[in-house]
C-alpha cells in the first residue's frame, strides 16, 4: 500500500515540476551534437519529431514545459569555462537548465514544433540585438565636455520619445519597428502595443527594453535609423506612418518617404506590393519643440 502512494505522491510531484528542453532548431547545429558518441540520435527530421512526442506527453500529464535554443557552440564553451566533460547527458542537462535561466525561451502551449522553431530563434534574435545594443550603449562612456554618461542620458531620452509616440498614436493596437545602421550590424527592434477594450495599450516589458535600447543606441552613436509604426483598430483603415532619427530627435517622415519604406524589403531592397486598406499618412506631432533633449549630439 505504502508502495503505491510513493508511487502516485512522484505522479503528482512530476506535475508540479516545470521543466525545460534545449532544441537544435536547425541542421547544422544537430550536426554539431552529432560528433558526441552519447548523443543519440542521427536524424533531425526524426529527433524534432521525438521531441514534439515528448512536448505532447509532457502537456498531457499537465506538465508545464519551456523550450531553449540549444546553440553547439556555447555549450562547448560552457563546458570548457566549467570543466566538464562534453560528451555526457549529464553536461547537456546542466547547460539546459542554464539555458532555462538566461538563454532564449519559449513556453510549450500544445503549439506545432513549426510554429514554435521560428518563435524561439527569434526570441534568440531578439536577446542577441538587446545583449550587443548594451554592450555598445555601455562602451560609450562619458561626455567630454559636461562628463554625463553618453549611454544613459541616450536611454532616457529614447524612453521620453517612445512614451510620446505611445501617447499621441490613435485608439487600436500598434505595432512598430524601429532599425539603426550602426557598424558593422543594422539592428532593428519591434515592439507590440495591445489596446484592451478601454482603450489602454499594454506592452511586452522585455520587447519596450530592447526596443528603447536600440532606439538609445541610434541617438547616442548619431547612427543613420527610422522608426515606423503602424495603427490597427476594428472598423477603421490601418494607418502606417513614421520618423527618421536625426541626432537625438525623431523628424516626420512624408506620406510618400513612409510608403516607399514600408514597400520595400529590408535584407533585398526589393519592392513589396502595397497592401490594400492601408493608409500612409504623416504621424501626429510629438511635440517634441518643447522636451529637453539630452543635451548631447554626436
Amino acid at each position: 500500500m505504502a508502495h503505491i502512494q510513493h508511487q502516485t505522491m512522484r505522479r503528482v510531484l512530476r506535475r508540479e515540476i516545470a521543466g525545460t528542453i534545449g532544441l537544435l532548431t536547425d541542421e547544422e547545429d544537430f550536426a554539431a551534437m552529432r560528433r558526441y558518441r552519447t548523443f543519440a540520435f542521427d536524424d533531425h527530421t526524426t529527433y524534432l519529431q521525438q521531441v514534439e512526442s515528448l512536448l505532447k506527453a509532457l502537456a498531457a500529464q499537465g506538465s508545464h514545459t519551456t523550450v531553449a535554443l540549444f546553440d553547439p557552440e556555447e555549450y562547448a564553451e560552457y563546458c570548457a569555462e566549467s570543466g566538464l566533460e562534453a560528451d555526457a547527458p549529464a553536461s547537456r542537462t546542466r547547460f539546459t537548465a542554464e539555458l532555462a535561466a538566461t538563454g532564449p525561451t519559449v513556453p510549450y502551449d500544445g503549439q506545432p514544433l513549426d510554429e514554435l522553431v521560428p518563435d524561439l530563434v527569434d526570441e534568440a534574435v531578439r536577446k542577441a540585438t538587446w545583449e550587443y545594443a548594451t554592450t555598445l550603449l555601455a562602451r560609450i562612456g562619458n561626455c567630454a565636455s559636461c562628463g554625463e554618461d553618453i549611454g544613459r542620458a541616450s536611454f532616457v531620452r529614447a524612453s521620453r520619445l517612445l512614451t510620446r509616440i505611445l501617447d499621441t498614436a490613435g485608439r487600436g493596437d500598434l505595432h512598430l519597428v524601429c532599425s539603426v545602421s550602426t557598424a558593422p550590424e543594422k539592428l532593428v527592434a519591434v515592439l507590440r502595443a495591445d489596446a484592451d477594450p478601454e482603450g489602454i495599450k499594454h506592452l511586452d516589458e522585455s520587447e519596450a527594453l530592447e526596443f528603447t535600447t536600440v532606439l538609445a543606441l541610434g541617438i547616442a552613436t548619431g547612427s543613420a535609423g527610422g522608426l515606423v509604426m503602424r495603427t490597427t483598430a476594428p472598423d477603421t483603415t490601418d494607418r502606417v506612418y513614421g520618423w527618421r532619427l536625426r541626432g537625438e530627435d525623431l523628424e516626420p517622415l512624408t506620406a510618400a518617404e513612409v510608403f516607399d519604406a514600408y514597400c520595400t524589403d529590408a535584407d533585398s531592397g526589393d519592392l513589396v506590393s502595397p497592401e490594400s486598406g492601408v493608409d500612409y499618412c504623416v504621424p501626429p506631432d510629438l511635440g517634441q519643440g518643447g522636451e529637453e533633449g539630452t543635451g548631447h549630439t554626436h
